[in-house]
Formats: C-alpha cells, structure tokens, sequence
C-alpha cells in the first residue's frame, strides 16, 4: 500500500497560498458592486499617506488628556508600520502588483496603481497600527477605528492594487507595530 496523500513541505504551502491569494482576487474582480466601487475607491485615496488617520489623530489632540495621548501612540505605531511595509517589506519581498485586464469588467473601481511593490499593504499596516495603538488607549474608539481599517484593507483589494494576502500581512505588521509601540510607551512611563 502507498501512501498517497501529497507530502507537506513549505514550498508546496505556499505555492496553495499564492494560489487561493490569486483566486480570491480574481473571485473580487469579476464581480459587480458598481454602490461599492466608488466608495471604495474613494476610501482607498483618503488613506492615501494615513491622512484619514493622521484627520482623526489631529481630533484627538485637541481634546487633550486620554484622547492626546491616544493619538500620539496611534501616530508613532503609523511611523513604525510604514517604515516596515515601504523601507523593508516591499523591498525584501518584492511581489508585483496585481494585473489588471485592459478589457476590465469595472474599470471604474481602480485606482492608480502604485509603482512599489505590492507585499504587504502600506496602507493597511498603517490603518491597522493606528487602530490597533488608539484602541487600547481609548476604547470607545477601538471599533470604529477598528472597522475602518478593515475597510481601508479590503478597498485596497477592490480597487486592484493588492491581493488579499498582501492585506492580510499588513494587518499583521500593523498590530506588531501597535504592540511595539505600546509596549516601549509602558517602558518609558514606569521610568
């Protein structure tokens, strides 16, 4: 008797991985949402450079106290999860952009699309940190900010310029970034 089931090995998982990454995409692209697509393409250039994050960080200031304190660790842990997504990510991984048909179903739910590299999502990691680092700090605005940046990650799906594992190791490198932050922020305040 031979054993016929296919041997595990790392290669062989992350071929499966890059597999169902580009069949969900796919499986995104081809279907219609026309209310979403301007939505989402609109969501996907607010967060453009954080500046959704950074709008509401700058709310956050000016209430003073608990809110000041929030958004500064949110604005540090954006810092740390962009530097690693643009300044190491993208340049060690080095993934190409998804492609886009020229004879798109919707071309009317793309934005441009970036000349870097597309592992992980900048933008996630960034949406995710500061959510992620605001949270705790203050919980009324965990889910909303929470919720956002799951939006601000799937846009970036819809709007053709990543794939959804791209996003999914953005969110992992920006909860780290928050964790980080929030515990080298602990270790400065017992000091």
């Amino acid at each position: 008797m031979s054993d016929r089931r296919p041997k595990l090995s790392a290669r062989s998982l992350v071929g499966d991985l890059v597999t169902l990454d580009q069949a969900l995409y796919e499986a995104v692209t081809v279907t219609r949402t026309p209310t979403l697509d301007t939505a989402l393409r609109r969501l996907s250039a607010a967060a453009d450079h954080s500046k959704l994050s950074f709008a509401v960080a700058a709310a956050l200031v000016l209430r003073g106290g608990r809110p000041r304190r929030a958004a500064v660790l949110g604005v540090a842990a954006i810092g740390v999860a962009s530097a690693s997504a643009n300044l190491l990510g993208k340049k060690l991984v080095r993934r190409p952009r998804p492609h886009r048909a020229e004879d798109s179903p919707f071309p009317g739910r793309h934005v441009p699309m970036p000349q870097s590299a597309s592992f992980p999502s900048g933008h996630t990691a960034s949406a995710v940190a500061f959510a992620a680092a605001v949270g705790p700090a203050l919980p009324v605005a965990a889910l909303p900010l929470g919720l956002l940046a799951c939006a601000v990650g799937y846009s970036r799906i819809h709007t053709g310029v990543h794939y959804p594992g791209d996003v999914v190791a953005g969110a992992l490198l920006g909860t780290g970034s928050a964790a980080l932050v929030a515990g080298l922020a602990a270790r400065v305040v017992r000091y």
